[in-house]
């Protein structure tokens, strides 16, 4: 059966961290069952992405600094509000292998989207060089309606019982709609590639399963803008409960840390370093369609914490189709990873 918990890091225009506040990785991307095993052959999965977020002080500036690309000898004063909002549509087709490699189980997919993306900066902002001055107040609003960039992931993954390890590798192909003096987008405009392991306690017996993922990012120069994010670290989890072969509840959620510097940034953002937490409830349902097998899962985050980075909510509802598994227990139960 298909567990799928699709997720992806696609998603710039909330202004999310790094460069004006954007990083390739979106928290939540993993959650449970990320590293149990899964059924051979094709399968596909479709998630609908809502986010809210809002952001104040140097999160805000450093989008209004980016667009209106103040210089470095420019003293800035921040007084300064960001709200952005994003709908996205994702699709991932993946297709695990039947023949191990390395004695684990290989797969890989790609992700695609396509969407639309709002964001709204309003407030003061002060530039001053030696005794000149200038002060910006009101409102900027921009949205967008496009394709985004190109996700592909690789995963391997072995089983032990009850104990599920993986590791696993993507990244950022920047193809999708992007300007650097746009206030939203759906591409970041750079690379990245990040890669990590996972592990999954899965009993069928009791139905308990707790699953976390940790992995880095690596940052490519932007060559429109000349700035490189610092490095990342983000771990997810995700711990559940199956109440039957059917249907499951449980808890999600996801930490983020920027761990080096970002290069080129503004000199009153500092390092820009950026952080944030998450938590939220999830409940899926596992049923036949046809001769595969069919998924829903919904989960939702609530942020807080969060350091050169805006906070807010996010939620996502999953369809997956995949495979069905040879026996109807509830130890068929897997997961379909995406990006």
């Amino acid at each position: 059966m298909a567990m799928a918990m699709l997720t992806t890091s696609v998603w710039s225009a909330t202004v999310r961290a790094d460069e004006a506040g954007v990083s390739y990785w979106l928290p939540g991307r993993f959650s449970s069952l990320a590293a149990t095993p899964q059924v051979a052959g094709w399968s596909m999965a479709e998630v609908y992405y809502h986010t809210s977020v809002s952001a104040f002080g140097s999160a805000a500036a450093s989008r209004e600094i980016q667009v209106g690309r103040i210089p470095a000898a420019v003293n800035v004063d921040l007084n300064l509000r960001l709200n952005g909002q994003g709908d996205l549509v994702l699709l991932n087709p993946t297709y695990t292998f039947a023949t191990p490699v390395l004695g684990g189980q290989l797969a890989i997919g790609i992700v695609g989207l396509f969407g639309r993306s709002s964001a709204n900066l309003d407030g003061t902002l002060t530039a001053a060089v030696g005794p000149l001055a200038t002060t910006r107040t009101g409102s900027f609003g921009d949205s967008i309606t496009a394709v985004g960039d190109l996700y592909p992931q690789a995963t391997l993954k072995w089983n032990a019982g009850v104990h599920n390890f993986m590791t696993y590798v993507t990244g950022d192909i920047p193809v999708g709609a992007y300007s650097p003096t746009r206030l939203a987008n759906l591409g970041i405009g750079h690379a990245a590639i990040d890669g990590g392991a996972g592990y999954t306690y899965f009993n069928p017996q009791t139905g308990h399963e707790f699953s976390a993922v940790a992995g880095f990012t690596y940052n490519f120069k932007n060559q429109d803008t000349q700035y490189q994010n610092g490095i990342d670290f983000h771990i997810d989890w995700g711990a559940s409960q199956f109440l039957s072969k059917q249907v499951f509840v449980g808890l999600v959620g996801y930490a983020y840390q920027q761990i080096t510097d970002d290069f080129g940034q503004h000199p009153v953002l500092g390092g820009f370093r950026s952080r944030v937490l998450g938590a939220g409830p999830q409940i899926g349902y596992l049923f036949p369609v046809g001769d595969m097998q069919g998924y829903l899962n919904l989960k939702g985050y609530g942020e807080f914490a969060a350091e050169n980075r805006p906070a807010g909510w996010n939620t996502w509802l999953t369809f997956s189709i995949s495979p069905m598994a040879p026996t109807t227990t509830v130890t068929s139960t897997r997961r379909m990873t995406t990006k």
